[in-house]
């Protein structure tokens, strides 16, 4: 039993063998009952030469109902947007490659300011005073809000409308489960012109002074936009903070969650530039304003300036 494309010379695979007694490789496989082995060669097609093979499996891809070639409406957060030339050009510089965050400041200076110019795009797009460098999606970031508004009123339970995506509250209930926080499902509209908006009758039943945040997300899993502006004026009046999940490119049209009256913005930034890739990897976005800075979950990266006055990059917080 030999394969050409195990680099061993005979030699070698003798002194391997010698090393745990074994006198051949089919030894290797004597555990395997012999009615379960495979005594005929695979019948297989012959070799193929590189275009040909490309040829076919170009052909067997054809097959596939992909978003390439179709308008797709399912994506649930991951959506298929045109990515510009320009994004895999300048993320495969070498001033943006590191393999893990860069605690070294004077040796990662590009992949910083770009964590830092990412941290002021998501600021105002959101209307928020920072944002963080990045938690791993949508869904971690929503539950880190909840868990930051826990902590920061010392309350106990949080409304979050059905209208939500339904991962997102799947991933809430399950980080929860054990934690002592309560969550209750708001229900949305079905009668009128607002149906499939957050119900407000139902969330003024519901909300209290035991209530310690309020999650919406605008447009909704439907597609349609929330009355932010009423929802931060019932949270208000429970001193409970708002809890906005948006989509980044929404914001380029319509009015910020921060300006709304959120006290945190979260979302999925998978639309900003990255390829769907079978549902991954993610990025999520999170801004807050000001009194919950120090509060936020994972790492910032700022702007400050060296002994010499340069500018420069360091992570701080």
């Amino acid at each position: 039993m030999k394969s050409p494309y195990i680099p061993a010379t005979d030699k070698q695979r003798e002194e391997m063998l010698k090393s745990i007694d074994l006198a051949s490789i089919e030894e290797l496989f004597l555990s395997i009952p012999k009615e379960l082995r495979l005594e005929d060669d695979l019948k297989l097609p012959g070799p193929l030469s590189e275009y040909e093979l490309k040829k076919e499996l170009l052909n067997l891809t054809q097959k596939n109902f992909d978003a390439t070639w179709n308008t797709s409406f399912l994506g649930a957060g991951i959506y298929d947007h045109i990515i510009p030339a320009a994004v895999s050009h300048i993320i495969g510089r070498q001033e943006f490659y590191t393999s893990y965050t860069p605690y070294q400041a004077e040796m990662s200076q590009g992949v910083l300011q770009a964590i830092f110019e990412y941290q002021t795009m998501i600021a105002e797009l959101t209307g928020m005073d920072a944002s963080n460098a990045s938690v791993y999606d949508g869904a971690t970031a929503l539950y880190e809000a909840v868990l930051l508004a826990t902590r920061y009123n010392n309350r106990n339970e949080v409304l979050v409308a059905r209208s939500v995506n339904p991962e997102y509250r799947k991933v809430l209930s399950s980080v929860l489960r054990h934690s002592g926080i309560t969550i209750k499902e708001i229900g949305f509209n079905t009668k009128d012109n607002s149906g499939g908006t957050l119900d407000m009758e139902k969330l003024s039943e519901a909300i209290s002074d035991k209530t310690s945040a309020i999650v919406v997300q605008s447009p909704n899993f439907f597609g349609i936009l929330e009355d932010i502006e009423s929802v931060s004026e019932k949270a208000k009046e429970v001193k409970a903070l708002l809890i906005a999940a948006c989509d980044p490119l929404s914001l380029g049209v319509f009015e910020s969650p921060g300006n709304l009256g959120a006290d945190i913005a979260v979302g999925e930034a998978q639309p900003l530039g990255i390829p769907m890739s079978f549902g991954g990897p993610l990025l999520g976005y999170f801004a807050v304003k000001k009194p919950y800075i120090r509060r936020m979950p994972g790492r910032v990266a700022g702007q400050t300036s060296d002994t010499e006055g340069r500018k420069g990059y360091v992570l701080t917080l």
